[in-house]
């Protein structure tokens, strides 16, 4: 097994990147905004720039499909499982933030590159997870640079914009061409939820498309979080409150116990969605050890290297998920953050994948892989049984 070299995922990259300079207070700012300045692609984005759009119809577009050989076929080792072809149901996955590298705004999706093993990354250590519920299908996307997070809101906005109307284009054409009027559910994480949040504002909460969905695990939003009033907003659509309820959100974001809740001054909405993973409610009660049904170390290195440079690829494959460790951490909702044991000292930290700043974006499926593949399993089961 391939292990993680440094924190890789979204935006626990960056907090990794910078933590030693903003908590020692040693020209915290400073050192940040020169950061910005030095990897910005430009002052202004430029859609004309981009490569060409997906072509959905072309399987080279899809990380993920359930004809294909790929890493979300994985299944931890022990675990039985059925073919995904077999599957009644499908899940629609929004990997996260791959491409770490900006020379440009958004990714040139070239398929031999950092970025492409981060997407392969994403199909083996998350989707994955929901093999066992479904048939997985992942789009790739011209997603947006990581810097991208952290420069002027309405330039932030605009290149998710752009990236958005791919996983747009690619839901229509899954919805179309390979549903088959199917339910599913609709997963994600980071980058990939704040996709889902507004694909599901935009094609799904209005339309009859509503009933089909089983459930919708938009995990990791961080900065651009789930949030009770933006759930509020929607006309059918609300966050999940029991294990078994349809036609929902969970959503999460993972910090360990006594962790700064700051993300280098981004602002985080105070009402952010917390599902706790160990009992699927929205409170602030403890949930012991004993309900996490295992935690999943990640298979294969993360490509973390930040700016502008070569996307080089590392030719890795990823071949196997470990078997799953059994009662790993306790979990508990606290003012929109779900908070879990210090990984520090735990099998995580061995291979790295620990944020010294308490910041475990990158762990928010691993830590409750189990938990999580079995929950999707018992919401389609219920979906089925109506």
């Amino acid at each position: 097994m391939r292990i993680i070299k440094r924190l890789g995922i979204g935006l626990g990259v960056i907090a990794l990147t910078l933590a030693g300079l903003y908590y020692s207070g040693y020209g915290g700012d400073l050192a940040f905004r020169a950061f910005l300045a030095y990897s910005q692609p430009s002052k202004e984005f430029d859609a004309s720039t981009a490569v060409a759009e997906p072509n959905y119809g072309d399987p080279i577009n899809w990380a993920a499909l359930p004809g294909e050989i790929d890493p979300a076929d994985l299944v931890p080792a022990g675990v039985d499982e059925t073919a995904q072809t077999e599957k009644s149901v499908d899940t629609f996955f929004i990997h996260p933030t791959g491409f770490m590298r900006s020379n440009t705004w958004t990714s040139p999706m070239d398929s031999n590159s950092g970025t492409e093993e981060n997407t392969l990354w994403m199909m083996a250590n998350q989707a994955s997870a929901f093999n066992g519920c479904c048939n997985v299908y992942a789009p790739r996307y011209r997603e947006a640079t990581i810097v991208s997070y952290f420069g002027e809101t309405d330039l932030r906005n605009e290149v998710l914009g752009f990236a958005y109307e791919d996983v747009k284009r690619a839901f229509a054409y899954f919805i179309e061409h390979y549903s088959q009027g199917r339910p599913f559910v609709i997963a994600s994480h980071s980058q990939g939820t704040h996709h889902a949040l507004r694909l599901l504002e935009e094609m799904v909460d209005a339309r009859e498309l509503r009933e089909r969905m089983v459930a919708a695990y938009l995990i990791g939003g961080i900065v651009m979080p789930a949030t009770h009033k933006l759930l509020d907003s929607m006309s059918n659509i609300s966050a999940c409150t029991d294990a078994e309820q349809l036609h929902c959100v969970v959503h999460w974001d993972t910090m360990a116990e006594g962790a700064p809740t700051d993300l280098f001054g981004l602002a985080r909405p105070a009402d952010s969605l917390c599902t706790n993973p160990l009992s699927w409610q929205v409170n602030e009660i403890m949930v012991t050890a004993e309900k996490n049904a295992g935690a999943v170390f990640p298979e294969g290195t993360y490509n973390a290297a930040l700016g502008k440079g070569k996307d080089t690829s590392t030719a890795q494959q990823f071949e196997t998920l470990p078997a799953p460790l059994q009662q790993h951490t306790w979990a508990q909702c606290r003012d929109g953050w779900l908070v879990v044991q210090d990984q520090q000292g735990s099998e995580f930290d061995k291979s790295d994948t620990v944020d010294a700043s308490g910041n475990y974006h990158m762990l928010d499926y691993s830590l409750f892989y189990m938990n999580i593949r079995n929950n999707a399993k018992l919401r389609v089961n219920r979906y089925m049984a109506r």
